[in-house]
């Protein structure tokens, strides 16, 4: 299984940017795609995650980002609004088994929010 991701940039603060993963290959069995990032000096964090029935969000995003996806083309989209200089990092797409046996990661795109 291959992720591309898509739709990193540099936005002022307030800004919207929204950013795209498409898998590609043998995908069986119920699974989740998600968005997590990292920021320079720090660890990988959860952002948004959905199994197209269902999405969470990491409490510092909630009301900002919306995660969707469209199972038809194995794409996740993160439609993030209202952007922060915080929300700066590189941000990966995942997919993941809901019984937890397999995941996949994409190669990360930047997103920079200045002030």
């Amino acid at each position: 299984v291959q992720l591309q991701a898509s739709g990193g940039g540099s936005v002022l603060a307030g800004g919207s940017l929204t950013l795209s993963c498409a898998a590609s290959g043998s995908i069986s069995g119920m699974n989740a795609m998600g968005w997590y990032r990292q920021a320079p000096g720090k660890q990988r964090e959860f952002v948004a995650i959905t199994t197209g029935d269902f999405a969470s969000y990491a409490d510092s995003v909630k009301g900002r980002f919306t995660i969707s996806r469209d199972n038809a083309k194995n794409t996740v989209y993160l439609q993030m609004n209202s952007l922060k200089p915080e929300d700066t990092a590189v941000y990966y797409c995942n997919i993941a088994s809901t019984r937890g046996d397999w995941d996949f990661w994409g190669q990360g795109t930047q997103v920079t929010v200045s002030s």
